[in-house]
């Protein structure tokens, strides 16, 4: 099974393993990808799972790359992927619903005390 994840800087910066995701199949990581529709069409190629973040995955982009079973979005957010065109073609689609709920909860309650405080 190949997975290409075309926005791997937006999870791992560097600091992490992608060794977690490669057991599963052949994995290929790029940092960033343009939003070209040509140069994403070239490196999803033939992967059977797509992990994508910023890339627009439109319905001419899965028609190219034929293999696609999966898409998977690393954010909460699937605006990126043409649902409706996944849909049809049956490749689910995932995001991350709850994407660093506690930390944001956290923070803003962090920062109400310092308006109150001024702790800094």
């Amino acid at each position: 099974m190949k997975i290409v994840v075309l926005d791997g800087y937006c999870e791992n910066p560097g600091d992490l393993s992608w060794d977690p995701v490669a057991q599963y199949g052949e994995i290929t990581v790029y940092d960033r990808t343009p939003d070209e529709p040509a140069e994403v069409i070239r490196r999803i190629g033939d992967a059977d799972i797509l992990v994508a973040n910023k890339n627009t995955i439109s319905a001419e982009v899965m028609d190219a790359c034929k293999n696609l079973k999966y898409i998977a979005v690393q954010a909460t957010g699937y605006n990126v992927v043409d649902v409706a065109a996944a849909k049809e073609r049956g490749i689910p689609v995932s995001n991350v619903p709850t994407y660093g709920t506690a930390a944001v909860g956290q923070f803003a309650i962090a920062l109400l005390l310092e308006i109150c405080h001024h702790v800094a």
